[in-house]
């Protein structure tokens, strides 16, 4: 079994139907590109079978290319045109439905990315949306396990030992699946203000090993990133839940370290 992603990017331009405007050839600029103050977006489409014979392809990419540029792009210029404070995850499930529709069962997911960190991902199955946002704070730590001499520490940890600690610009990323059609709808706004209660402003410009109870004194957890995205998933799972009336749910919680770096909990 394999699965084929394709990415198609475009923009929906004022005052332009959703078919005009320039075809760069193997531009990143999006068919069609920006002209104007227009909207940038970009979809994601996943389909999961077997390759055909004798092709060798899972489906043609330009079935895919097809399927968005005909069914998808113009459902959401019509909404922008119309309605441009709709929220998007209304539009999902159509737009699920038009892919299916044209690409039948090999289909398995899109991921809209209304800007490079916040987007909706939604299966075949319409049931639930997947949020994700990225947030950033910057924290000091050090890495050193009490129970080991310093010697081991050094020789484990190497610089990250370092006594003063040293510090990353971290990135975050909560995925939230949210139930189709709930009411009171859990959204982008309600993600924001619990992530900066739970998590930007009790961590953010701190030394986690010295100034949060989580990551230091004699109970606290070494702060790696694996265990830092443990200790914010704990913190923020139920509250999503409770402030949702059930309707939500944090699913899984990435941290970058680096941009070469991350770990994500639970697996």
């Amino acid at each position: 079994m394999h699965t084929l992603t394709r990415t198609i990017r475009f923009s929906v331009n004022p005052g332009r139907g959703a078919e005009t405007g320039s075809a760069p050839a193997n531009g990143f600029a999006g068919i069609p590109s920006m002209r104007g103050l227009g909207r940038y977006y970009e979809l994601h489409v996943t389909c999961r079978g077997e390759p055909r014979s004798p092709s060798g392809y899972l489906l043609n990419i330009k079935e895919i290319d097809t399927t968005v540029h005909a069914g998808v792009i113009p459902l959401i210029a019509q909404a922008c045109r119309d309605n441009p404070e709709s929220n998007p995850v209304e539009l999902l499930p159509g737009i699920v439905e038009e892919i299916r529709r044209r690409l039948g069962g090999v289909f398995e997911r899109v991921r809209w990315n209304l800007t490079p960190y916040y987007s909706l991902e939604m299966t075949a199955d319409t049931s639930h949306v997947l949020l994700r946002q990225s947030f950033d704070f910057s924290a000091a730590h050090r890495l050193h396990v009490p129970s080991l001499t310093d010697e081991q520490n050094r020789a484990l940890f190497g610089k990250c030992n370092n006594p003063s600690g040293h510090g990353h610009n971290y990135r975050v990323e909560p995925c939230v699946a949210v139930r189709t059609g709930a009411q009171p709808a859990f959204g982008l706004d309600q993600l924001e203000a619990l992530v900066h209660e739970r998590i930007i402003r009790p961590y953010d410009h701190t030394h986690l090993n010295e100034d949060t109870a989580e990551f230091g004194g004699p109970s606290g957890v070494n702060p790696s990133v694996e265990n830092i995205a443990r200790v914010f998933f704990e913190r923020l799972a139920e509250p999503i839940r409770a402030g949702s009336g059930g309707s939500a749910s944090l699913r899984t919680l990435t941290v970058w370290e680096t941009d070469r770096t991350s770990a994500t909990f639970p697996a």
